[in-house]
């Protein structure tokens, strides 16, 4: 099934879920976007989504709110009661796995159009049940900018090309992926696919990812393979072990106690125009854990080295910055 016819029956279903009258075909064709403006294409298009809505097992009723005499108008609706599933009985298990999903799927391109089908409607003078509709709205939500266009990507099965910065690496470089999939794992998210630059699949953090991500070919270029099984290749080969590194600090003098007790060593920083100050080796191996430790203690913490750190502290500070003007 094509996006847009998707978008269409979904919108479709919030519309006859959220009234509680039954709709004529016109009131659903002013409501639900991606009907055509020609009368007969119209007919047709909309006798076969109802077909297929009843072909998926939706409860579509026909009828009229007019009681008596002739030339009542057909409408439709989908009873709620009917569309209900029935009491569900999780164990504590399924339970968390529901509660994740809920909180993971806060976005989608699809809920914008139904909530401006429902504008259309009550815009119409129709009465509509807004918590049916909210409870069926489907939404993704991460801070990673990178993911909205992956997963377009993943979902289109679109190529990609956007530039990454590895682990321990100060420049980026451009990657050509055919996406496969997108998971979250430990907290972060991953895009699985098969890297063409290097002609074998590939795991990607998405935080690593800087600038656009942009289409690198047609939609329905990329073939994922039968055996391919997306979760397994990035838990198994996502984000590898990076090797301890020593980074060199320089750290307030009466201050900065956390990083100091760890410290490698520490001695009074040499050099003009750091009286006051003490410098220290610290070792860390992940630059997106260690960042955000060290700007928390601001400017009693100055990183030399290496490169990707002090940058990576650098942006955490101005990220700082820049959410306290707001």
């Amino acid at each position: 099934m094509s996006r847009r016819k998707t978008e269409r029956l979904l919108n479709l279903v919030v519309c006859l879920l959220a009234t509680r009258r039954y709709l004529t075909a016109e009131q659903i064709r002013r409501a639900v976007p991606g009907y055509p403006d020609s009368d007969e294409a119209f007919k047709r298009m909309f006798e076969r989504d109802k077909e297929e809505l009843r072909e998926l097992g939706v409860p579509l009723e026909v009828g009229s709110d007019q009681q008596g005499g002739g030339g009542e108008e057909i409408g439709y609706r989908i009873p709620p009661q009917a569309y209900e599933l029935p009491d569900i009985h999780l164990t504590p298990d399924e339970a968390a796995v529901l509660g994740l999903a809920a909180r993971v799927w806060q976005r989608a391109s699809m809920a914008e159009a139904a909530s401006g089908a429902l504008l259309k409607l009550r815009a119409a003078g129709v009465d509509t049940d807004v918590p049916t509709a909210v409870g069926i709205e489907p939404r993704v939500n991460t801070g990673d900018p990178a993911f909205p266009a992956l997963w377009e990507a993943v979902r289109d099965r679109r190529p990609v090309a956007f530039d990454y910065q590895g682990i321990g690496r100060t420049q980026v470089a451009r990657r050509h992926l055919e996406p496969w999939g997108v998971v979250s794992r430990r907290g972060r998210w991953y895009v699985v696919g098969h890297d063409r630059d290097r002609g074998e699949s590939r795991v990607f953090r998405l935080s690593r990812i800087t600038g656009e991500v942009v289409p690198d070919g047609p939609a329905d270029s990329v073939t994922v393979p039968a055996d391919v099984d997306v979760r397994r290749i990035a838990f198994d080969r996502g984000d590898p072990v990076a090797e301890p590194r020593p980074a060199q600090v320089l750290l307030r003098a009466g201050a900065a106690q956390g990083p100091r007790r760890w410290a490698r060593e520490v001695r009074p920083a040499a050099g003009d125009g750091w009286a006051g100050w003490d410098e220290a080796v610290l070792t860390f191996r992940d630059v997106d854990r260690f960042a955000p430790y060290l700007a928390r203690f601001a400017d009693d913490v100055v990183v030399l080295d290496p490169p990707d750190l002090r940058e990576a502290v650098i942006q955490q500070l101005k990220a700082v910055l820049a959410g306290s003007d707001r």
